[in-house]
């Protein structure tokens, strides 16, 4: 079980004679934060198989990113009030950074707002074209008279029509309630979902994908390929559904502007639809990796793609997708095996992104439940054969019982034995061994591991994740009972070689587990190589060609005698029952019934603080008496957090030089209080008077008013600098930004200081976290400074510190 290194800046390529696999996720739709439902439905799913192809020396590569084009982008542009470009940045930032904290290890996650999918697209749809296998057809559909335009499906909601369902709220192209796809001029009492008029259906052109004619094509591909690639049986259930219910002719167009144009007479006003384009997303986020991305994608000879999703994007890529490629005549990578999931409910009910009811990803992270406990549970839980349930108790079960009792009390046990001073233990130097293969014990334990990790293998080439992970834990359990059969404390002062073997097998062990478990923890695998000193550049490796799998039934052999551990520390901490219970309270409802919460308890405490002063008659202020009992010192000031700091969104009327600092500006800033503040900044030698006049501009409001060359300066301009501080630049929120709204940072609740207290340093210690990512959005953290619009970015400074 040795080790390789990779080098993540050259891209992958197919190379021949290895085993080439090409591997994705659904690409999220970019108009929310993904709740844990969606992240092991897909990315997480997805990324756990790539580390185990990675793991066992496969050439793989993994492609994901955002869906961005499409009716849902458009809908929730309208209601935050801003471009379906902004939206699109400001989600894509977020789903960047709580896959980061997932440990979600993309080689590339890109989206599908760009000419490479504007390009990849349109080819294919010319070749469609050319084949002779699109329809233009006449349809009908829901014209809005106050909007002036055709609402395409999710601008209408209506009844669902189906009579088990009749679901009140069913959108235009897909039921919520009962998963059927529906066409908007299906539903009963529709309404225009902006405006809530009653549309009208009229005449539009379009133009269809001719299933029915490509059916003996996609039939040969699904009767071959499902066996080949060993589909999940649920994906062979969807895909046989839409085959008995017969095929028909499928609208590839759609009455919106945001999309992929249509490249065709008659057609410029109209864009690709959305099931059409989405899936396009993998070869043309590949091109974004690689320039070389065909022959990652027509190149079916040499790679074998792998696609994980959800059980509702099933027939998109078990059909549609298929037959789009299978109709261009070009020889493309078709999809070899699916994986797909049933759903993750939530305590009582359904995860919902449109109901804002579950966790969501960037609520684990403010759990402060370490990421590997939240990636460990997600995937003993993931649902492969039927609906699982998210359950805050069955959380803390896993991680007491599971994670800390068993796999962290194996590896502190034996880690900590061999730490321990000579007389004691080993002085943290692993001994040497005679006759290992020939004490029973551990040659009992060697083919029990042995046949453990032939399971895990077999299970993770058949995308088995949940047996993978479970017999991986298996190990563990083995190691327990070994340690506690041999009594290894007893051997240390009765029989040392003895001892030597069942240390130096059990370290050989530790290592086993650090390997077979890193696809599905990778940030406890680093710790437990840190643990075991040894090289954290260097990437885990169970490959056959090396006869690592094998060496697993030699576990003493693993680690060389005379190598130094490092510091053993525990692993896991213990989830307590008043912690379950405080998430399971914070975390009922939707998350408007979390804000409302929120807020109500805030105005509470602020009601509360007011009576706390009351005076004594000499004009001075005290608080009343109080038992002991009341008494509770560390709650009179609040903890120092992102969320005391007031950031609004600023637009500059008028800037001039300083009167008597030539290095200073003075700005008339509006920032919606009615009347301009008056701000003094330091940037005369990096930004031109010219590019400061009615500029938008992050403003820092809650600092303390303080005169600079005798001009009192009521508040900040945000700007980044490089790392020499040789230049700056202003930080900038989104042009269609409110003036005035607050600046936020997602995750990070509550209301701002009036003025910060300058002795709290709040502003002081929260600044030294603000700075700019490699995608030029500033960031609190790991979190974007966040409007109603989008994220706020600078124009060309990565990694820089804002102040």
């Amino acid at each position: 079980m040795g080790s390789t290194v990779e080098d993540p800046t050259v891209p992958k390529l197919p190379i021949p004679g290895k085993r080439n696999i090409l591997i994705t996720s659904a690409l999220p739709y970019v108009n929310n934060v993904p709740h844990l439902g969606n992240i092991i439905g897909s990315v997480l799913s997805a990324d756990v198989f790539a580390r185990y192809c990675r793991l066992r020396g496969y050439n793989a590569i993994y492609i994901c990113g955002t869906d961005e084009y499409g009716t849902a982008t458009e809908t929730k542009a309208m209601e935050e009030k801003c471009s379906p470009k902004e939206i699109c940045d400001k989600y894509h930032a977020i789903h960047c950074e709580v896959y980061k904290w997932f440990n979600i290890s993309f080689d590339k996650f890109g989206r599908t707002s760009t000419p490479q999918q504007t390009e990849v697209c349109q080819a294919i749809f010319k070749k469609l074209l050319e084949n002779k296998w699109l329809l233009e057809n006449t349809m009908q559909q829901p014209y809005c008279d106050t909007c002036k335009r055709f609402l395409a499906d999710r601008f209408v909601e209506g009844i669902c029509p189906y009579e088990e369902c009749k679901y009140e709220s069913a959108r235009g192209d897909q039921c919520e309630n009962c998963g059927k796809l529906l066409n908007a001029t299906e539903l009963k009492d529709p309404k225009c979902r902006t405006c809530q008029s009653t549309p009208h259906i009229r005449d539009t052109n379009h133009l269809f994908l001719d299933l029915p004619s490509l059916k003996d094509k996609l039939e040969e591909y699904i009767n071959n390929m499902s066996v080949a690639g060993s589909w999940s049986q649920n994906a062979i259930q969807a895909t046989n559904a839409w085959l008995k219910e017969g095929l028909k002719p499928r609208c590839i167009t759609r009455d919106l502007k945001w999309g992929v144009p249509v490249p065709h007479e008659g057609f410029e006003e109209k864009v690709f639809y959305v099931w059409f384009d989405a899936p396009i997303g993998y070869p043309s986020i590949t091109a974004c990796y690689t320039s070389d991305w065909d022959k990652w994608w027509k190149n079916p000879e040499n790679v074998e793609l792998f696609q994980f999703m959800g059980k509702d994007n099933v027939p998109f890529h078990t059909v549609m997708f298929p037959s789009t490629l299978l109709g261009t005549g070009e020889n493309w990578t078709l999809m070899k095996t699916i994986s797909a999931t049933e759903y993750l409910n939530y305590e009582a009910g359904k995860f919902s992104k449109s109901k804002g009811i579950g966790v969501f990803g960037n609520d684990a992270k403010d759990t402060n439940i370490p990421v590997e406990v939240w990636r460990y549970y997600l995937l003993t839980n993931r649902p492969e054969v039927s609906d699982t349930l998210f359950t805050w108790a069955d959380l803390q079960a896993k991680l007491n019982s599971e994670l800390l009792n068993n796999l962290g009390n194996f590896i502190n046990r034996v880690l900590s034995f061999v730490a321990k001073p000579p007389g004691q233990g080993y002085g943290s130097i692993i001994p040497d061994t005679i006759g290992a293969e020939s004490h029973p014990l551990t040659k009992a334990l060697a083919e029990k591991v042995g046949t453990c990790v032939e399971q895990y293998v077999e299970a993770m080439e058949k995308v088995k994740l949940k047996q993978g992970v479970k017999t991986a834990m298996s190990i563990s359990s083995e190691g327990n009972a070994y340690l506690q059969e041999s009594q290894f404390w007893k051997l240390y002062k009765e029989d040392q070689p003895s001892c030597s073997i069942v240390m130096r097998t059990a370290v050989g062990l530790v290592h086993i587990l650090a390997c077979l478990l890193e696809p599905f923890m990778p940030s406890f695998s680093v710790e437990v190589f840190k643990q075991l000193n040894m090289q954290a550049e260097n990437q885990p490796s169970l490959c056959d060609d090396k006869g690592e799998t094998e060496r697993a039934r030699r576990p003493w052999e693993i680690i060389p005698p005379g190598h130094k551990i490092g510091i053993p520390t525990p692993l896991f901490k213990e989830l307590k029952d008043e912690e379950v219970e405080y998430f399971r309270n914070k975390f009922a409802g939707s998350q408007a019934d979390r804000v409302v919460r929120a807020e109500a308890e805030a105005a509470k405490v602020a009601e509360q603080l007011k009576k706390t002063k009351v005076s004594d008659g000499s004009g001075k202020k005290q608080r009343p008496a109080k038992s002991a009992a009341e008494v509770k010192p560390k709650t009179a000031e609040p903890e120092i957090s992102i969320a005391r700091i007031d950031i609004r969104v600023g637009k500059i009327i008028k800037a001039e030089k300083h009167p008597d600092a030539d290095s200073l500006y003075v700005e008339d800033i509006d920032v919606g209080e009615g009347q301009p503040r008056t701000v003094v900044s330091g940037l005369v030698k990096y930004i031109p008077l010219e590019e400061m006049q009615e500029r938008m501009v992050c403003v820092l409001c809650n600092l303390k008013p303080a005169a600079m060359r005798g001009i009192k300066s009521h508040a900040m301009v945000l700007a980044a600098s490089n790392a020499d501080h040789t230049k700056v630049e202003l930080v900038e929120p989104p042009k269609s930004a409110k003036i005035g709204e607050r600046v936020t940072f997602p995750g990070y609740q509550g209301e701002p200081d009036d003025v910060l207290n300058p002795k709290k340093k709040v502003w002081e210690t929260v600044q030294v976290d603000l700075h700019t990512n490699t995608e030029l959005v500033a960031c609190y953290k790991d979190v974007p400074l966040t409007t109603s619009a989008g994220v706020c970015t600078v124009s060309s400074i990565q990694s820089g510190s804002i102040r």
